[in-house]
């Protein structure tokens, strides 16, 4: 999900293949007619160059346009996973952050695709919200809408753009990279109800693999037999973590087949605001992005609890998450990526310290004895490592 809104839906936005694709346009590549001229910039511009980004990602359980042959008739329509991704200004990590579906929030009032609005709720479950947006009309931009003012309301947060995810659009995204590498603890099994079957230790997913790898609510191997959606949230993280990766990895980018199938597959399964859909805006984010170390992309847990009134649902722990919405909205880093204060210098004149007397050769020259060699300044303290998550490959 994090790949299509961030990396790969960016990486695989070059402004003339975006054109190609989306109307057919023909591309005259006038680069090595036009090499000599000097007045050009070389990369393309971020259009967001220095603010942050806070991209809303939506991914949908909505049966429609070929997803049924995946999870089967329904009428379902909510937001069945939604990461809130902070992109610094700086561009130097991304912070991920997952709201729990089962979560029972606030709703604000919302604006209805047919006109007027829907009526504000108190303690619903928070991917009721899509579908209240959506109406009877089942309208993705009303759903993103509604998801979005909810974000907003809770968190403090402002959303920048957002992008809802179908669930077919995950295994084109996967398909065209030739699979996501991962490196799994132990077996991980599907009940009746998912078609998964992985042994453990390091393997290829493909697509197939992945979509249900990601849905999986039962069955055995990384937390599977909680049967909870906290338990599918960390498997997803660290399925987004191990696909980033990959992209990070394969450098999109310069690989024009690969880059052609990644953005059809995107195009296919993604609906996105103004913002990233730009060209301009995607060519310029994805320069901007290229070069980020994966050990800089962080995934933070949102601090739950069971829900008093429903042991099958969770509310949010108030006075914890709100350290974590302060922190994107000041752009600061993670915990994890700040780095630690250094040790202050002892301060001279110490009960250990050696007494020099006065007008001795040692005193005159700061205290070093003739053919002493100085010992070296302290090495700048390096940033602790990210943890290494289960089933990431080293």
């Amino acid at each position: 999900m994090v790949l299509t809104s961030v990396l790969a839906f960016a990486l695989a936005g070059g402004c003339a293949v975006y054109l190609d694709l989306r109307s057919g346009l023909a591309i005259s590549d006038v680069d090595t007619l036009l090499a000599d001229r000097d007045d050009r910039p070389e990369l393309p511009d971020d259009p967001f160059t220095g603010q942050p980004l806070n991209i809303l990602v939506m991914g949908t359980d909505y049966r429609g346009e070929g997803n049924a042959e995946l999870a089967g008739e329904g009428d379902e329509f909510h937001s069945d996973t939604t990461l809130l991704v902070h992109v610094a200004g700086d561009r130097s990590r991304i912070e991920v952050v997952s709201i729990p579906r089962d979560s029972l929030v606030d709703i604000p009032a919302c604006p209805l695709p047919g006109g007027g609005e829907s009526r504000a709720r108190r303690g619903a479950m928070f991917n009721s919200a899509f579908a209240i947006g959506g109406g009877p009309e089942r309208d993705l931009t009303g759903a993103a809408a509604c998801t979005i003012l909810t974000v907003e309301q809770l968190t403090g947060v402002r959303v920048t753009d957002h992008v809802v995810v179908k669930m077919n659009g995950v295994i084109g995204v996967v398909d065209a990279l030739g699979g996501v590498r991962m490196c799994l603890p132990e077996p991980v099994r599907g009940d009746r109800h998912i078609d998964l079957d992985l042994p453990a230790g390091e393997q290829r997913l493909d697509g197939h693999q992945s979509i249900n790898f990601l849905r999986a609510r039962g069955g055995t191997g990384m937390g599977l037999e909680l049967g909870s959606d906290l338990a599918r949230i960390e498997r997803q993280q660290v399925f987004v973590d191990a696909m980033l990766r990959e992209v990070l990895a394969q450098n999109v980018i310069t690989n024009s087949p690969q880059l052609f199938r990644m953005v059809e597959a995107v195009l296919a399964s993604v609906s996105t605001g103004r913002g990233l859909a730009s060209p301009a805006a995607l060519a310029g984010l994805a320069w901007s992005l290229r070069t980020i170390d994966p050990a800089h992309i962080v995934f933070t847990p949102l601090p739950v609890t069971t829900a008093p009134s429903d042991p099958n649902r969770v509310v949010w722990l108030t006075a914890q998450a709100d350290v974590i919405w302060a922190r994107i909205i000041a752009d600061e880093p993670p915990p994890v990526l700040v780095e630690p204060e250094p040790e202050p210098a002892p301060e001279a004149g110490g009960e250990n310290d050696p007494i020099v007397p006065a007008g001795s050769e040692s005193a005159s020259d700061g205290g070093q004895v003739p053919g002493d060699v100085p010992d070296p300044a302290p090495a700048a303290p390096e940033p602790p490592p990210a943890p290494v998550r289960p089933g990431i490959c080293p």
